[in-house]
């Protein structure tokens, strides 16, 4: 996390860089995948794992290089700077921890996790992003690493229900929920 506090809503400060839209950071985002995944990456590469027509990318790859964000020559090979990797970074990060949040938190399904985290990611600020990474770490640690809390499968049980367990007062024993009637897991 250290050296992304110049970041707001996903997008590198003004003063840094020239402001990003989603897309472009999308474009940021599918570029670093590539290149983590093969040696070199093309317009062609990016193309086919975005959906899009080869002159879209193209042309959006002459605004993020006017950015300063990536190098390419004409049908060369695509090249993060240091800023667009610093953005694609970001970017990911946001969206791996909001679909970690959805799936594991909200039980959403994966699909929908992941169209919704693709949206959001280029929305959060750094404040929440920040809060997130701290309540997944939460999540994940307490109170074992091998077992849900006792208040997440509740949570989980509400949705399916629409019930809430009826433990009010409670206090957590290990991991069990107890009423305040005594009743106290052995």
């Amino acid at each position: 996390m250290a050296g992304m506090s110049g970041y707001k809503l996903g997008m590198a400060n003004k003063a840094d860089v020239k402001e990003l839209s989603p897309n472009q950071e999308d474009y940021l985002e599918t570029i670093m995948l590539l290149d983590n995944e093969q040696e070199v990456v093309r317009v062609k590469d990016v193309a086919a794992r975005m959906g899009v027509k080869k002159p879209s990318v193209v042309s959006a790859l002459k605004s993020l290089a006017d950015k300063g964000m990536v190098e390419h020559e004409r049908y060369g090979s695509i090249r993060l700077t240091g800023d667009g990797r610093k953005v694609a970074d970001s970017v990911y990060r946001k969206h791996r921890l909001l679909f970690e949040f959805f799936t594991r938190v909200l039980d959403v399904d994966e699909e929908t996790a992941d169209r919704d985290a693709c949206f959001l990611e280029h929305h959060i600020s750094n404040i929440t992003r920040d809060r997130l990474i701290r309540f997944i770490e939460f999540v994940n640690n307490f109170p074992k690493q091998d077992q849900e809390a006792q208040w997440l499968i509740n949570f989980k049980g509400y949705l399916k229900t629409g019930k809430v367990n009826p433990c009010r007062n409670f206090e957590l024993t290990g991991d069990v929920c107890c009423e305040d009637s005594g009743d106290k897991p052995a």
